[in-house]
């Protein structure tokens, strides 16, 4: 009996040592054929082009796209348009405007096989070139006689500018073969300025919002198209 055992157990062990030496041949032949693609990917904002829709205060698109330049590195960018008025209990405003954002994305997740998944950190630089249009504003007088008196005067300024730095995290998942689904949230300082005389920029198109001073924030939901361009056997 204890010889039996004695050789179940050896066999046993071999068998072990056979599959853990067979597994790591099988591993090993898949980094050996493993193929990385480079290509460019290139998408829409699915907010911004929805919120055109049921939002009769914003119109605006934003393209996106980028470029995988080594196997965790994309150069990456954004540029869009936007005509957004804001309506607030004091003022009314609309800004209209461009911008375009560049700087890199660096993906943090390890795929498996053939994946091409991201779970990513970045920066981008941006800049906007727009203009800022008061539309009306209340003056707020506390006699109750006289009440609020609001002014429409209708005055545009022209040939403004913004840039700023976005610090960004976000992810992108292949729903189909080369269609991807993406999320980002970006927190923004802004730069520079040019702020029109006796007004200031409130909203400034692909920054968002500046009523806190030079930090802002943002998020964008991407639909994108990956093209190859190339492949890497590793």
């Amino acid at each position: 009996m204890k010889h039996i055992l004695k050789s179940i157990f050896s066999s046993a062990l071999m068998l072990v040592s056979l599959t853990t030496l067979a597994q790591n041949q099988a591993k090993d032949t898949v980094k050996q054929t493993r193929t990385e693609r480079y290509g460019v990917r290139v998408g829409l904002d699915l907010h911004r082009l929805t919120k055109s829709f049921y939002d009769d205060n914003y119109k605006g698109f934003e393209v996106t796209g980028d470029y995988r330049l080594t196997k965790k590195i994309y150069v990456a960018g954004e540029l869009g348009n936007e005509n957004k008025t804001v309506k607030d209990d004091q003022l009314n405003f609309t800004t209209k405007g461009s911008y375009f954002k560049v700087g890199f994305d660096y993906n943090t997740y390890e795929n498996w096989l053939d994946m091409e998944n991201m779970i990513y950190a970045g920066m981008r630089y941006g800049v906007s070139s727009f203009s800022q249009e008061l539309n009306s504003y209340t003056i707020y007088n506390t006699n109750p006689y006289f009440g609020q008196t609001t002014i429409t005067p209708g005055t545009k300024f022209d040939g403004l500018n913004a840039s700023w730095i976005e610090l960004i995290g976000g992810m992108k998942a292949e729903l189909f073969n080369n269609l991807y689904l993406g999320f980002s949230v970006r927190i923004n300082y802004l730069v520079s300025d040019k702020k029109p005389e006796n007004f200031d920029n409130l909203y400034i198109p692909g920054f968002n919002r500046t009523y806190d001073g030079k930090f802002g924030a943002g998020f964008n939901y991407t639909l994108s198209y990956f093209i190859p361009l190339y492949k890497s056997q590793k």
